[in-house]
């Protein structure tokens, strides 16, 4: 069910008389379908209304459209549905456009069915999935040298921290040695948690597979390598800008993935997570509605719904519950997450993201919500490669300016 708007509250957010609305609808810039059974009326979908303020807001003020892209305040997101918000940085990684979502110019739903980690981490990285730098990493840094971590997040910060401090390669500013670095930092990553597992390191298997042998599920590995490939990366969000204005300051690739993961544990970025997984779980007791509700009154917002850039759903969570219940069909979580999902549909318009999918996959697996992060995380890190060696190969350096409002 997607949200709609009356011809007068249309008319009303675009500041239009209604004849100036039905040209919008004949020009296809806004969707309409039937009113109320019985009646003549139309509705019109809330997104494209939004999406057309929000572009616009923009032409009649460029300067506030950047504004609030630098910003990115979730009600200018959401005024302009994610299309009126004024772009700030070129780049050739990510397209999110109505509704899709793409890898330089590749479908990421498409990649998930039938792609690898490593393929996906070199198209981003290169633009050629058959570029991939081989470097079996058998853990040549020093693992044992890190403070022993108490959570898998921890652990990572611990071998980023580390790598940039020690690692010589690290060092290596030539163009063409970026994706082997950018490759020795994934694989260490995936050592790092093999470690904090208390296994040795399996250098020869796939990325995905290698997370499987890490949580003890061999048989989630084909959902792990969808989940990792789905949220490789997702355009200019919080953590990924942040590993871009690391390297446009010249830091190390270790630093800048140290400097994004950091970014990412915040409560309106990667540790969305958290909640939803608070939620599924209560609502595997039964009853869904007063999970939903409790876990609503805890976090401010239904956990796991909502999204400014998918007004009508975030395919990369349809795609992962897709497979999670095929491959699940009767597992309690699957059902509980159905019933959440009828729960809230029947009374908003907001659709699931891809948090209400990470916690199913971990709750399913039999991990903590930690490890919702953990993988959000350890997926999110071919982006912030891609992002930080982009920003280096355009010699971009990122310093916005601010307007001063303080006294005079």
């Amino acid at each position: 069910m997607t949200a709609s708007l009356t011809t007068a509250q249309a008319c009303e957010q675009l500041g239009v008389k209604p004849a100036t609305l039905y040209a919008y609808v004949s020009r296809g810039l806004i969707r309409s379908v039937p009113g109320p059974s019985g009646t003549r009326q139309r509705r019109y979908d809330a997104g494209d209304v939004q999406a057309l303020a929000g572009r616009q807001a923009t032409r009649r003020d460029p300067q506030a459209g950047v504004q609030a892209a630098v910003q990115g305040s979730l009600d200018g997101l959401r005024a302009g549905g994610g299309g009126g918000v004024t772009p700030i940085l070129d780049s050739a990684l990510t397209r999110i456009e109505d509704g899709t979502l793409a890898y330089r110019g590749v479908d990421a739903l498409g990649l998930a069915d039938t792609a690898t980690v490593e393929a996906v981490a070199a198209l981003l990285w290169t633009g050629d999935p058959r570029t991939r730098p081989t470097l079996p990493l058998r853990a040549r840094l020093n693992l044992s040298r890190h403070p022993r971590a108490d959570t898998p997040l921890e652990a990572l910060g611990y071998a980023l921290t580390y790598a940039g401090a020690h690692d010589p390669d690290a060092l290596d500013t030539r163009p063409e040695s970026g994706p082997r670095q950018a490759a020795r930092i994934l694989t260490l990553l995936h050592a790092t948690a093999e470690r904090h597992a208390r296994l040795p390191p399996a250098p020869d298997l796939p990325l995905h597979a290698r997370l499987a042998r890490t949580w003890g599920r061999p048989d989630g590995a084909d959902l792990l390598r969808r989940a990792l490939i789905l949220l490789a990366d997702h355009e200019l969000n919080v953590s990924a800008f942040t590993a871009r204005v690391t390297a446009s300051g010249g830091a190390s690739l270790a630093h800048c993935t140290l400097a994004a993961l950091s970014a990412l544990q915040g409560p309106r970025h990667g540790l969305g997570a958290l909640h939803a997984h608070d939620l599924l779980r209560a609502a595997l007791s039964g009853d869904a509605r007063a999970a939903l509700r409790d876990a609503t009154r805890r976090a401010g917002h239904a956990p796991g719904f909502g999204h400014a850039l998918y007004p009508h759903g975030d395919p990369r969570a349809r795609a992962l519950l897709n497979a999670l219940s095929g491959q699940y069909p009767d597992h309690p979580v699957t059902r509980a997450t159905d019933a959440v999902i009828r729960a809230h549909a029947g009374d908003t318009a907001e659709h699931l993201n891809v948090d209400l999918a990470l916690a199913a996959l971990t709750l399913v697996l039999g991990r903590p919500a930690g490890d919702a992060v953990t993988l959000f995380a350890l997926a999110r890190v071919t982006g912030w490669l891609a992002h930080a060696l982009e920003t280096r190969a355009g010699g971009q350096f990122i310093r916005p300016r601010a307007r001063y409002v303080g006294p005079a």
